[in-house]
């Protein structure tokens, strides 16, 4: 009886064991025709419907209890994948997904891409594939990545032919620009015309301007996180363009098929080839010119099923010349950035992944001068090494947990001044440099609770400390340097240790209706300084100091989420308030050049700022018309106590309305057309107040700060495309027509103050005259892949 009753009791604990047990199915998600990973695909099981997203990397794991399963895998514009599966061990299954044709495509994207902005805790986050963006009408032919995350609601950009952009309020160096993983300090070619971002060599372009999870930090505002196609493994493949001011080439593919592969990509302006060949000799401009270059390059090798080692770098830089013939003066202007990234790959196990990245950024900026027998040399930049560790998590399906630490060396350069040439006793002053060093460890936990309630917890801790070698310049109350303290390499002169909380809270209502919500706290301990209105490459990086303190945000947001008809329209209504703290601005009077043997520091001041509003966003992505409306009604404010007064004043890119409409029409195979309408309110300014002469001098004083502002902004694109080849051939080439500012208004880039006539008479005026830029600027574009 003891027996029988001893057998009943073990073989119910294994019933009971082999009940509760679970396995794993993991493995990578790719596209089938050129191997690379698939980012945020779905897979799940079909019989219940439980399920994960792919990562960065394309990689999934997925438990579930012992049993058989159908495994579904589907992701945009792709056909679904489908398999049964026997799951009573762990089980490694790499899967690859086949492009859709186009019926199939539209009910996939209806079905796959609408569904995370209900089922996803992320909120204030959009992204958006290179193939969305070369649909769109681009200045002078060329694809640019920056100037569409403009065309987003929250998402303001700097002005007329510039790259920089402003997010709910936040300056453009409170946006967190990543390529690989890699900060990229300077994002403008040509002054701010073009991105540095050739289309070409991008895989896809993610933005988050609120609810930022913990792996992100360092900037207040916004991470526009861009990732670089991995190189095709299977087939090799050419592409490229020729446009009026530029031309591009890539190259791809397996250096050992499905195991390693290349991509390299380049693009150069020509301008300054097509003019000289028209200007008259002995003209100033026979020998002066403008141009920019970029190369990206990456590796990817498969080292074995667990492992994966990436290599990825960018190389640019813009270059003008003056070359005076006949006079004595020639000039030079270098600038650009230059990035590494080698990342490494390594799963533990089935639930256990991770990624080791080292970090290489340089940015410079330089001028060379010189006149007669004297040769000088202005220079300013930032240089990062930083290495970072982040690992994935998957317990179950219904977590992914977060962990990593980073670290970061700074160093900057804000003045670096060099001459040579007979100046008689003048000394230069040595070179201005701040090191400083980052670190931060996080952690964070995607929930879901149950089919309603999700929530996304986490906490960033990062610590920062100015270190030497530096000079310490001390100043009385007027301002007169009355002592100096020397700092050796590596002392402490300041550090700062700060824990930043983050939350997002999904609650799903209906099917397709769900409502959200996030709180975030950021620490900023870098800056960008500068008087211009426009990100310029003469704008100065400065890292926070014992003078300086972080700059600190924090953001609450709510959302309204709900897709129509289907999927075909999804729709969003987002408010938000962001608190802002130790912004910081030139002080009213200061002179940045006179920071020489001195700290540019003390010419800033530091204050606060606030901004809220509400963005809406409708999205059309199913059928030949697809596009969207971006809408933001926007407030954004700024105190100093030494500024204005010490009263409250709007920031230069505050705005009140900002709309944009963009469409793309897919007529057939031969035939697209896109089209892009953008209003918004103008920039603010400072004007005049008072005239007077005052011994015989002309004396203006201005009113209140950013009291006045531009008139407002609006512009239309248009696009057609025209593929010349036949489907079925290998070498594919089209030609895309587009015309920037069809009916060529002009908007202002500037306003400045000219006199006219003259006192004694009684004409004398000064006006304010505005300078626009572009008219209607037609392109041609023909671009071709084999």
């Amino acid at each position: 009886m003891q027996r029988i009753l001893l057998f009943c009791i073990l073989t119910l604990s294994i019933l009971t064991v082999s009940a509760q047990q679970k396995f794993t199915v993991s493995g990578y998600v790719k596209d089938a025709a050129n191997g690379e990973g698939l980012p945020g695909a779905n897979v799940f099981v079909k019989e219940n419907l439980t399920g994960v997203t792919t990562n960065t990397y394309g990689f999934y794991s997925l438990t579930l209890p012992a049993g058989n399963y159908t495994l579904v895998s589907s992701f945009i514009s792709f056909k679904s994948f489908s398999q049964s599966i026997e799951l009573n061990k762990n089980i490694t299954l790499n899967i690859e997904l086949q492009k859709a044709d186009q019926d199939i495509k539209e009910v996939i994207i209806s079905d796959d891409k609408s569904r995370e902005k209900i089922e996803s805790s992320q909120m204030s986050s959009i992204t958006l594939t290179i193939e969305e963006i070369k649909k769109l009408p681009a200045f002078m032919g060329e694809v640019d990545i920056l100037k569409t995350i403009t065309l987003l609601p929250g998402v303001q950009s700097s002005g007329e032919g510039n790259t920089g952009f402003y997010v709910r309020g936040g300056g453009p160096d409170q946006n967190l620009i990543l390529l690989d993983g890699a900060p990229v300090y300077n994002a403008s070619h040509l002054f701010g015309f073009f991105s540095v971002f050739n289309g070409d060599a991008i895989k896809s372009v993610e933005l988050i301007k609120g609810g930022m999870p913990a792996q992100y930090g360092g900037r207040l505002s916004s991470v526009l996180d861009i990732s670089m196609k991995e190189g095709n493994n299977k087939k090799y493949e050419v592409d490229g363009g020729l446009g009026l001011i530029a031309s591009r080439l890539t190259v791809q593919g397996p250096i050992v098929k499905n195991k390693v592969s290349f991509i390299v990509s380049g693009r150069r302006t020509y301008a300054d080839l097509l003019v000289k060949p028209f200007t008259r000799k002995g003209s100033p401009l026979r020998n002066s010119g403008y141009y920019f270059y970029d190369v990206n390059a990456k590796i990817n090798w498969i080292v074995g099923p667990k492992d994966r080692i990436f290599l990825s770098g960018y190389f640019g830089r813009d270059k003008f010349s003056f070359r005076n013939q006949e006079g004595s003066f020639n000039a030079g202007i270098a600038w650009g950035n230059a990035t590494a990234t080698l990342r490494w790959n390594h799963l533990f196990s089935s639930k256990l992944f991770s990624n080791v990245t080292l970090i290489f950024t340089d940015y410079n900026f330089g001028f060379d001068g010189s006149q007669s027998e004297f040769n000088f040399r202005l220079g300013t930049g930032v240089r990062d090494y930083g290495v970072k560790m982040d690992i994935n998590y998957y317990p179950t399906p219904k977590h992914t947990v977060r962990i990593g630490a980073e670290y970061t060396n700074h160093r900057y350069t804000p003045s670096n001044i060099t001459f040579a040439g007979s100046i008689g006793d003048i000394l230069p002053p040595e070179p201005i440099r701040m090191h400083t060093n980052e670190a931060a460890i996080y952690i964070g936990d995607d929930w879901e609770i149950n089919k309603i309630f999700r929530i996304n917890a986490g906490v960033r801790a990062s610590y920062f400390a100015f270190t030497g070698p530096f000079t310490r310049y001390e100043k009385n109350e007027n301002g007169q340097t009355v002592d100096t303290t020397v700092y050796n390499p590596w002392q402490k002169i300041a550090d700062y240790f700060r824990a930043e909380p983050r939350f997002s809270f999904r609650a799903k209502a209906h099917e397709n209706i769900a409502i959200k919500a996030s709180y975030t706290q950021n620490y900023q301990y870098t800056q960008l300084v500068s008087r211009a209105t426009v990100s310029l490459p003469l704008d100065v990086w400065l890292p926070s100091t014992d003078l300086t303190k972080p700059q600190f945000s924090q953001q609450v947001a709510v959302g309204y989420f709900h897709n129509f008809l289907n999927g075909m329209v999804e729709a969003s209504v987002e408010g938000y308030y962001k608190d802002m703290r130790n912004l910081v601005e030139f002080a009213d009077g200061s002179d940045p050049a006179q920071a020489i043997n001195d700290n540019i520091d003390h010419t800033l001041v530091q204050g606060r700022g606030e901004s809220y509003g509400m963005e809406l966003f409708v999205k059309k992505a199913k059928g030949k018309w697809q596009g969207w409306v971006g809408y933001t009604l926007a407030w954004t404010n700024r105190i100093f106590p030494e500024l204005n007064n010490g009263n409250i004043f709007p920031a230069k890119y505050d705005r009140r309305h900002d709309l944009s409409i963009v469409a793309t029409y897919d007529l057939n195979y031969r035939w697209q057309f896109g089209g892009i309408f953008v209003y918004a309110s103008g920039n603010t300014l400072t004007m005049p107040s008072q005239l007077y002469f005052y011994q015989n001098e002309l004396v203006t004083e201005f009113g209140d700060r950013n009291a006045y502002r531009f008139p407002a902004y609006h512009r239309l694109d248009l696009s057609v495309t025209y593929v010349t080849s036949k489907p079925e051939k290998k070498f594919k080439s089209s030609l895309t027509m587009s015309v920037y500012n069809v009916y060529s208004r002009q908007n202002p880039y500037f306003i400045y103050y000219d006199r006219e006539g003259n006192l004694a008479d009684g004409t004398f005026q000064l006006k304010a005259k505005q300078v626009s830029l572009f008219p209607v600027i037609p392109a041609l574009t023909w671009n071709f892949k084999y």
